[in-house]
């Protein structure tokens, strides 16, 4: 099969296609026939071995696609050969992967594979963290960090249809105004109201009282900014260090207000037993009946998986980058 494989850390270019041989589902997982997987920042993390799950090379990136069933392992009853699936996984830029068949999740009719595989990873982040770990509620107000992310996209649509306020926090006036389309009720420009000034003006929108809910997923000095957002018995949700920086933090910007901090990290969630599976099939019946938009900003052939990430990494893309794989899915597939 083609695929696209690490054989050291560095740049784009350690991003090889190449011709393996076909992976084989063990006991409890689905062989996938990849139509799309989603291009994340832990991906390129894992390329410069920077992120901690990465393992060590030669291996194949990709944590998330969407596709059909090609074969099932043994115990597995409630994923059918033929189906369309997306999936959270391992080893997704190739045209077929072993993933566990409990982290996958039937598509429903309509859904194309380019929208399929931006949701297992960056909107079920946005999710979680949202509804399940910061229970964000109608009326509370939510600043959202890199709002024009993948993440951060997914967060503004998600927080706005639970009736709360968003604060969208991107780094230029474009990608404000951007992720003001998707729902977001006030924006600031990072690159003209940076540091200090950006909890100013978090604290000047609310009134002085604060955020409820803050997500950050820039880590680095964002997230001293965070806590310094955050109001009264604010939850600050921390998902992700892509500064790649240590962040310091004043004890005093967060215990005197009673606020809280969560972590998440999602496959951590998912080998101690999280499944989510029903979060998968809510968020892709909202995607699919038109109550969510994915912004899938540009798709790439699997074999310019190094392009994609040099997109990625110039940090001026909006909404998700997407590898088309195959062509297998026929109906409603790679659009």
């Amino acid at each position: 099969m083609r695929a696209v494989r690490i054989h050291e850390f560095g740049g784009p270019e350690v991003l090889v296609p190449v011709e393996v041989p076909d992976p084989v589902p063990g006991p409890g997982e689905i062989l996938l026939r990849v139509e799309a997987a989603g291009v994340n920042r832990a991906d390129a993390l894992t390329r410069t071995g920077a992120y901690h799950r990465a393992g060590r090379p030669p291996l194949i990136p990709g944590l998330e696609g969407a596709g059909t069933v090609e074969a099932v392992g043994a115990g597995v009853s409630d994923v059918r050969i033929g189906q369309r699936v997306m999936a959270t996984g391992a080893g997704l830029y190739a045209e077929l992967a072993a993933v566990p068949a409990g982290r996958a999740c039937v598509l429903p009719d309509g859904l194309a594979a380019t929208e399929a595989a931006a949701l297992p990873t960056a909107w079920f982040t946005a999710w979680y963290c949202l509804r399940r770990l910061a229970r964000l509620g109608a009326g509370e107000t939510v600043v959202v960090h890199a709002a024009a992310s993948g993440v951060g996209s997914a967060a503004v649509q998600i927080a706005a249809e639970l009736g709360a306020r968003v604060i969208a926090v991107a780094g230029s006036a474009a990608k404000s105004a951007w992720a003001a389309e998707f729902g977001a009720h006030e924006t600031i420009d990072t690159s003209a109201c940076h540091g200090d000034e950006a909890v100013t003006e978090v604290l000047r929108l609310t009134g002085g009282r604060g955020a409820d809910v803050v997500l950050d997923a820039v880590g680095g000095d964002v997230f001293a900014l965070s806590l310094k957002q955050a109001g009264y018995a604010g939850r600050v949700v921390a998902l992700a260090n892509v500064a790649l920086a240590a962040s310091t933090v004043d004890t005093r910007d967060f215990y005197p207000k009673n606020a809280s901090i969560l972590g998440f990290q999602l496959t951590n969630l998912l080998e101690h037993g999280y499944d989510p599976r029903e979060d998968l099939r809510e968020i892709a019946d909202r995607v699919a009946a038109g109550a969510y938009r994915v912004p899938v900003e540009a798709v790439f052939p699997l074999e310019q998986a190094g392009q994609a990430h040099q997109r990625l990494e110039r940090r001026d893309n909006r909404g998700k980058i997407v590898l088309k794989v195959s062509d297998h899915g026929g109906a409603g597939g790679v659009g």
